[in-house]
């Protein structure tokens, strides 16, 4: 097993065991992953209804067996398709970031509804992406990341997954954080420039969104109550 896959792994099981919901957060991870119902349950030689009823809440918590068993068969699945996840997840565990850039990092135990998320932070969406929900979030000042970040690094600040919403603030137009989206692939679900209204906005900014199919939103609230909330989602 490499030192990225153990890592992972730990970080996965951990994760389900400790949540709340261990069903609803071994969802999080296989939709995570891009892995149906269908192919974890025939990696797992059960059927897709023992899954479901695990996921769902029908069947009591998963035990050890079953969460070790889960999160190797998405593992493998992910080697099998070239290890995309894995390599990704890597590069978040070895990349340092200083607190002047990456104000805030974190994955959720379960997805959360992409309204959801708005609300917290006050934000109006401009541009809708097709995707409803996110699993974490990366809060960056822009100016700062611009800047002093390679383009590896900046790829880096999505976190343990894309399935995210990507925070900017120190934004004054929001030209500059757009722009350099378009260096990164895959995009994020979601990206909120924080702390300008929307006559403010970059007049390019929502058809830029659209063109590369992510959720744009702006907000002007508080940044430390922002802060505050973003953890209380978490």
């Amino acid at each position: 097993m490499t030192d990225a896959r153990r890592r992972l792994a730990e970080r996965m099981a951990g994760e389900v065991t400790l949540s709340d919901d261990p069903g609803a957060t071994l969802r999080k991870w296989r939709t995570d992953f891009d892995v149906s119902q269908t192919d974890l349950a025939d990696h797992l030689g059960v059927s897709s209804s023992v899954v479901s009823d695990y996921e769902s809440g029908r069947r009591e918590n998963p035990g050890i067996g079953v969460v070790s068993r889960s999160v190797a068969a998405l593992l493998d699945i992910d080697e099998q398709r070239g290890g995309n996840r894995i390599r990704q997840y890597a590069r978040v565990v070895s990349a340092g970031f200083d607190s002047d850039i990456v104000n805030d990092l974190r994955e959720y135990p379960t997805a959360v509804d992409l309204d959801r998320f708005y609300d917290a932070i006050d934000a109006t969406e401009l541009a809708d992406g097709g995707q409803n929900r996110v699993s974490g979030h990366t809060v960056i000042d822009s100016i700062e990341a611009i800047t002093r970040l390679s383009s590896e690094e900046f790829y880096n600040l999505y976190g343990q997954s894309t399935n995210r919403a990507l925070v900017f603030t120190n934004v004054t137009r929001g030209e500059s954080p757009l722009v350099a989206m378009r260096v990164v692939t895959p995009t994020p679900n979601a990206v909120v420039l924080h702390g300008l209204d929307r006559d403010d906005l970059w007049e390019h900014a929502a058809d830029i969104a659209r063109l590369d199919g992510f959720s744009l939103a702006v907000s002007d609230c508080d940044k430390a109550e922002m802060l505050a909330s973003l953890r209380d989602l978490s």
